[in-house]
């Protein structure tokens, strides 16, 4: 069968759908996603890509309509940036839906996998009655999503005579005690971090306990790397090596930094965490889950964006610690290293990933999903 796969061009949204699309292809079934610039990360995965959209970046798509490209936002509350976020992704997708529907159309696909804040895939699921399935990225509901952004196209489905939104299955890659969506069809969260170098010295375990810092794809992007000036200051008195694994933000807001931390190029995640024994970042659902997938304890600093969904979600596990940027202190970096609870709980939470069902495992229940 044929498997058509979208979402906007943002490697939080776009990297969740690739494993579920190798073990599609795996299994002998065509795969293709449509997507819009930039197209360099979905590229480096290996599928053919047709673009769609009109040229613009989703950053450019949100500049230019006059909203303002909001992430940072810790005094709003989840419901304001749940609609913000449908406000703003109902924009990116507009310039999506005529070359979605094009290309759907052309390739006759027999399944439509869309991430959540892909408006123009449900529209055009309906307008062309294709079977479809939202693919969740973290705890967060698809389904709600969904319809918050078809509340914000209500004029683009009467321009292309749609009623509304396909009814789509959700695909969640959790455990069902951190969210979701009721009733989905679960798999086990396997990371696809992207390709990239991993230094030989770390492939194996260090002679102290290891943690690792990050803060994802965006963040930096967006605010630098101000969210983590007090942690480094902070992880200058405690007994462990700190791997700062920001890519190539620019590091002077940190000023000198500690003889115990060092700075990384990019690596990919999955990779740096075989050997690390705990996670700081940001809240970011990728990050969170190739974490647990790890089974180490986190310690999450959540800025905007899904961040304080997912600290709420997993800090209620016992799997995690949480701290507001400027308020981290040695105590707090030694108890993520040495507090046996919080690593049981983490291990707890992998067993529980590890208990779902594989990409592999899950292609069964996609083909029926298409040929229902």
């Amino acid at each position: 069968m044929r498997i058509l796969f979208t979402g906007p061009a943002a490697a939080g949204h776009l990297f969740p759908m690739i494993p579920t699309a190798q073990a599609l292809r795996a299994a002998g079934h065509e795969v293709l996603f449509a997507g819009s610039r930039p197209l360099a990360s979905l590229r480096e995965a290996g599928f053919p890509i047709v673009e769609i959209g009109d040229g613009r970046s989703p950053r450019e798509v949100i500049e230019q309509t006059g909203e303002g490209v909001g992430y940072v936002s810790p005094d709003m509350t989840t419901e304001e940036i749940l609609d913000r976020a449908a406000r703003m992704f109902a924009k990116v997708s507009r310039p999506t839906v005529c070359g979605l529907l094009d290309v759907a159309e052309s390739w006759g696909p027999d399944l439509l996998i869309h991430d959540s804040f892909q408006a123009s895939a449900t529209l055009v699921a309906a307008k062309l009655k294709i079977p479809s399935a939202i693919q969740n990225f973290g705890v967060t509901s698809g389904l709600d999503m969904a319809r918050r952004l078809a509340a914000n196209f209500v004029e683009v489905y009467e321009a292309y005579g749609v009623a509304g939104p396909a009814e789509a299955t959700p695909l969640d890659i959790v455990p069902a005690s951190l969210g979701g969506d009721v009733g989905s069809l679960r798999m086990r969260y396997v990371p696809y971090n992207g390709g990239g170098f991993v230094p030989a010295e770390l492939l194996r375990r260090g002679e102290r306990p290891r943690v690792a810092v990050t803060l994802g794809t965006v963040l930096t992007e967006m605010d630098g790397v101000r969210s983590i000036v007090r942690l480094m200051e902070a992880a200058a008195s405690v007994d462990a090596e700190f791997l700062l694994a920001v890519g190539d933000a620019d590091l002077g807001p940190l000023g000198t930094l500690p003889d115990n931390v060092r700075p990384l190029p990019w690596v990919p995640l999955a990779e740096l965490l075989t050997t690390s024994d705990a996670l700081i970042h940001h809240g970011g659902s990728g990050t969170m889950l190739t974490a647990l997938q790890a089974g180490i304890p986190q310690l999450l600093l959540p800025q905007g964006a899904d961040h304080f969904t997912n600290t709420d979600a997993l800090t209620a596990t016992g799997a995690a610690l949480t701290s507001a940027s400027d308020a981290v202190d040695t105590a707090l970096l030694a108890r993520l290293t040495g507090d046996a609870d919080v690593r049981e709980a983490a291990l707890r939470l992998q067993a529980e990933n590890a208990a779902l069902p594989t990409p592999a495992d899950s292609v069964p229940a996609l083909e029926s999903l298409a040929a229902s």
